[in-house]
């Protein structure tokens, strides 16, 4: 197995995903690893309201989104990662991750668990099981709640 060269973590600014941020640059300082922190908003309440979801945080406008990418960036460079790039991208959570991922080549998708247990998460999908199901890349899904 190759090393990891690039690695996609997205956050919306909550606890759960700052968890796998830091889960994210602890391996992208292993492997030397560029690591990618993206952050998806909704440009408006019609459409975060045309896709909501239980496991996500809706994200409305860039300015928060780049606070989020502000506060992940600090918090993986502390968990030790020293390539650290962020990104943020209008859309939903999945389409954001699946883009970062095809732009970048990522090597190594990280997400948090959030949502992949409950109800609606079993019968509408969630975040972290519908990137997996789509990535041509390795993904890891990190238990970041109970």
């Amino acid at each position: 197995m190759s090393a990891y060269q690039t690695i996609v973590v997205g956050t919306d600014g909550s606890k759960s995903s700052l968890l796998a941020v830091e889960r994210a640059a602890a391996i992208a300082a292993a492997f030397d690893a560029t690591l990618v922190i993206g952050c998806a908003y909704y440009e408006n309440q019609d459409a975060a309201s045309s896709t909501l979801r239980q496991d996500s945080v809706q994200v409305l406008g860039d300015d928060p989104a780049q606070q989020n990418l502000d506060t992940a960036k600090a918090a993986a460079e502390a968990a030790g990662a020293t390539k650290v790039e962020t990104e943020i991208k209008a859309g939903s959570p999945v389409e954001a991750l699946m883009a970062l991922v095809n732009d970048r080549k990522a090597d190594l998708l990280v997400v948090g668990n959030r949502g992949i247990n409950s109800l609606t998460g079993r019968l509408l999908g969630s975040v972290p099981a519908d990137v997996a199901r789509q990535s041509d890349c390795d993904v890891m899904i990190v238990h970041t709640v109970a």
